[in-house]
Parts: C-alpha cells; sequence; structure tokens
C-alpha cells in the first residue's frame, strides 16, 4: 500500500534517498511555479504595491503546485514539500523524529535550486529587470517595507503562527489513516491558496521556511534580515498544531472501549 500523503511510515521499505529526492523536486516545483508566478505574471511583485488579481494569481499557483506535488510525490515520500509540514507531522507521530532533518535539508536545497533557475532565467529578461525584482525584494517575506500591505513585524508572526497551525489542522485531518480522505490532495491544495491569500497583503505569504529561504538569498540585505520570522513561526505554528491534533484527535475513544 502506497503512503498517504503527509504519513511516510506506511511504506517502510521505501529507502531514505528516494524519499528525499521527492521532497526536494516536490519544493523545486512549488518554488519554481508560486515565485515564478509572482516575478514574471506581472510588474506588480516586482515593483511596490501588489493587486488582487495578482494575489490570486499566486494563491492558485502556490496550491495548484502543492496539489500536483501531492499527487506526484505523495506516494513517495509522504508530499510535505515544506519544512514546517515535516516538523508538524513528526509531532503528530506521522513521520520519524531521524527523517526530519534529512527532509528539511532537502526542501531547502529545492527551494534554492528553484530560486536560482528563476534568477537566472532574470537574467535574460529585459533590460534592468532582474535587477529591479531583487530592489523589490525578489517576492521575499517581510514586514514594515517589505509588506505589500504595510503590516508590521508583530501582525507577521501572528499570521504565520495562525496560519500555518491551521494548514496543519487540515493536512493532519485528511490524511488521517482512519479518518482521511482520497481527496486529501484537493483539500490541501485548496487550503494553502486560502491561506496565502489571507496572508499575502501581511507578509507576502510564507507558512513554509523553504520557500522563504529560497527567495531571500536573492532578494537583498532587507529580506536576508527578516527572514527569521518566517523561519520560526510558521514552525511554531505547525508544531502546536501537530502536538495538539494527536493530544486531541489521536487519543482513544473512551465511549468505543464501552
Amino acid at each position: 500500500m502506497s503512503p498517504s500523503p503527509v504519513d511516510a511510515s506506511t511504506a517502510p521499505e521505501r529507502s531514505l534517498a528516494p524519499r528525499l529526492v521527492a521532497e526536494g523536486l516536490g519544493t523545486f516545483l512549488l518554488v519554481a511555479a508560486a515565485m515564478g508566478t509572482a516575478l514574471f505574471a506581472s510588474s506588480h511583485f516586482t515593483d511596490p504595491g501588489a493587486q488582487g488579481a495578482v494575489y490570486l494569481a499566486v494563491a492558485l499557483a502556490v496550491g495548484l503546485s502543492v496539489l500536483v506535488g501531492v499527487y506526484a510525490f505523495g506516494p513517495i515520500s509522504g508530499g510535505h514539500f515544506n519544512p514546517a509540514v515535516t516538523l508538524g507531522a513528526a509531532a503528530a507521530g506521522r513521520i520519524a523524529w531521524r527523517d526530519v532533518g534529512p527532509y528539511v535539508v532537502a526542501q531547502c536545497v529545492g527551494g534554492v535550486v528553484a530560486s536560482t533557475v528563476l534568477t537566472l532565467i532574470g537574467t535574460f529578461g529585459p533590460d534592468g529587470w532582474l535587477p529591479r525584482a531583487q530592489d523589490a525584494g525578489f517576492a521575499s517575506n517581510g514586514w514594515g517595507a517589505l509588506s505589500p500591505g504595510g503590516f508590521g513585524v508583530w501582525a507577521a508572526i501572528i499570521a504565520e503562527v495562525v496560519f500555518t497551525a491551521l494548514f496543519l489542522f487540515v493536512i493532519l485531518g485528511v490524511t488521517h489513516p482512519v479518518r482521511g480522505t482520497p481527496f486529501a490532495g484537493v483539500v490541501i491544495g485548496l487550503m494553502l491558496t486560502l491561506g496565502v491569500l489571507a496572508t499575502i497583503p501581511i507578509d507576502n505569504a510564507s507558512l513554509n521556511p523553504a520557500r522563504s529561504l529560497a527567495t531571500a538569498i536573492y532578494g537583498g540585505v532587507a529580506p536576508l534580515a527578516q527572514l527569521w520570522v518566517f523561519l520560526v513561526f510558521p514552525i511554531l505554528g505547525a508544531l502546536i498544531a501537530g502536538f495538539t491534533y494527536r493530544a486531541l484527535f489521536d487519543q482513544p475513544n473512551p465511549a468505543a472501549q464501552n
């Protein structure tokens, strides 16, 4: 039986190497599709002041890339493509803690390779396109001057914790080994789309440390200086959701035992 998305523990015969390759490829797909849409589909993300139509395009690109990736690579690795998801899944008992480190490294490598490819494409763009994109933050996450809506650091922290936790609650619910659904990939993609739509105006929507790292390294000093928020707080939200889900919803039902 192939493992459901997020839960890679049902395929103990599969070695770690192909799972790491699948995680790297899935994260590459996510960053290349989502950030490529943000950077290339409109000048709004290379210049200050994004508009609603661009928000929707980017959110759909994020959701669709995860939906496709979950069905393509989920049977191999669990389809995390996000260090926060991996840590949340470990907290919920869906993946072994010993696999967390290799998964996170593979995801970050896949994301950085994707942003490197986007940068390479940008070098052959119109005159001045790449410097303008980098001056505008290269679709990186941030607050203050880097926030599309001008929100502050505490808005970014709260948004990342809350929406990443909600994302993990949904993931853990639809991929549950007993109560899950075969349409888990669709639900996960739609939930991520909703989360990105809600948080783009606040901080350009992280919910994924690998995505934040991938763009910040090409965005300049300001995105790198603010990167810590988008490494720490999505993971905090995911851990809260993972431990809470396991405590509340994976305990034996006393009524069923009477």
